[in-house]
């Protein structure tokens, strides 16, 4: 026997219904996580809502990318490269601003950055001039650099990218290091991939 398919009726109105598919497009947001976060703001209209678009429009119209590194920041060069107190002749070279952000919260170096905006990936049509490649050629040749810190994924697109920098840098007089790769701390080997494996023991140091 046929049936009608029952028809979904909405129970939003229209600017719900656009701030739940807009926040459906942030990274790691479904459809029903999309949801619940939007029904979550709207009870908190006033403390959360509120604030929230505030913040979002303050945002859209003070941030830009920096001219100089690609970092993102509401002047432009970003605080990062205006910063006295870091060794701006140490630059860690990164995939993304996350990767930047990552490793500012480690605290580990106090050094200056550059964001390539992505990987080399012929594939998905990513060539070297839709990266920020010439602009860390450009930092490297108005001199004052000592070493170049190679901070990106450890994926196939990753060390393409990498020693396409290499070669580029090669006559620049400038130290190229890269991080390393291999067992996590806290790692267990029984839990570890064939490729990190690898890399750990291409890697090993005395002790």
């Amino acid at each position: 026997m046929g049936y009608k398919r029952r028809m979904a009726k909405r129970v939003t109105g229209p600017e719900i219904e656009k701030l739940i598919q807009l926040l459906a497009k942030v990274p790691g947001l479904g459809p029903r996580s999309a949801r619940r976060a939007a029904l979550h703001l709207i009870k908190k209209k006033d403390q959360l809502l509120g604030p929230l678009g505030s913040a979002m429009g303050e945002a859209y119209d003070k941030v830009k990318v920096c001219s100089r590194c690609g970092n993102v920041d509401t002047i432009d060069p970003c605080t990062v490269c205006t910063d006295d107190r870091r060794d701006q002749s140490v630059i860690i070279v990164v995939e993304d601003v996350s990767d930047l952000w990552a490793l500012e919260r480690a605290g580990v170096m106090n050094a200056a950055y550059h964001v390539l905006g992505g990987t080399l990936s012929p594939l998905d049509g990513v060539g070297p001039d839709d990266l920020n490649i010439k602009g860390l050629i450009d930092r490297v040749s108005e001199g004052g650099v000592k070493e170049i810190i190679i901070a990106v994924n450890a994926t196939v697109e990753g060390q393409t990218t990498a020693h396409y920098i290499t070669d580029r840098l090669a006559d620049l007089g400038v130290a190229i290091t890269r991080l390393a790769h291999g067992v996590p701390v806290g790692g267990e080997l029984d839990y570890l991939d064939e490729g990190t494996l690898s890399a750990a023991l291409r890697a090993r140091t005395a002790i």
